[in-house]
């Protein structure tokens, strides 16, 4: 590649996001028609109720514990570990600690 072409810098996905009070922050990190990558910031006792999505996403979180449903059945996931959320079924989060996550969705 030459130097011209589009280069990253080395960062941390833990600093790139904030945790805010009362809420649920994102930043887009990838935004292609194939897929995104989405960094969350929930505060503690903060949620996203049921919902589902077309496409299978895996859900990695950074820092925090995080409450993950799937089709009704709870999940303790905390920093380190990983859930796949599978296309088409439903999913729901909550924050049991303020929680930062990075999400990737493939779409193709």
């Amino acid at each position: 590649m030459s130097k011209t072409e589009n280069y990253s810098t080395p960062f941390s996905l833990a600093d790139s996001i904030q945790i805010q009070a009362d809420a649920v922050v994102s930043k887009t990190i990838i935004n292609k028609p194939t897929g995104t990558v989405t960094l969350f910031g929930f505060d503690e006792g903060q949620s996203l109720s049921e919902h589902t999505a077309p496409y299978d996403a895996l859900a990695i979180l950074i820092d925090g514990d995080a409450e993950i449903s799937i089709s009704g059945e709870w999940f303790h996931v905390i920093a380190g570990q990983s859930l796949l959320l599978p296309a088409n079924k439903p999913h729901a989060l909550k924050a049991a600690t303020p929680y930062k996550m990075l999400l990737i969705m493939i779409k193709e």
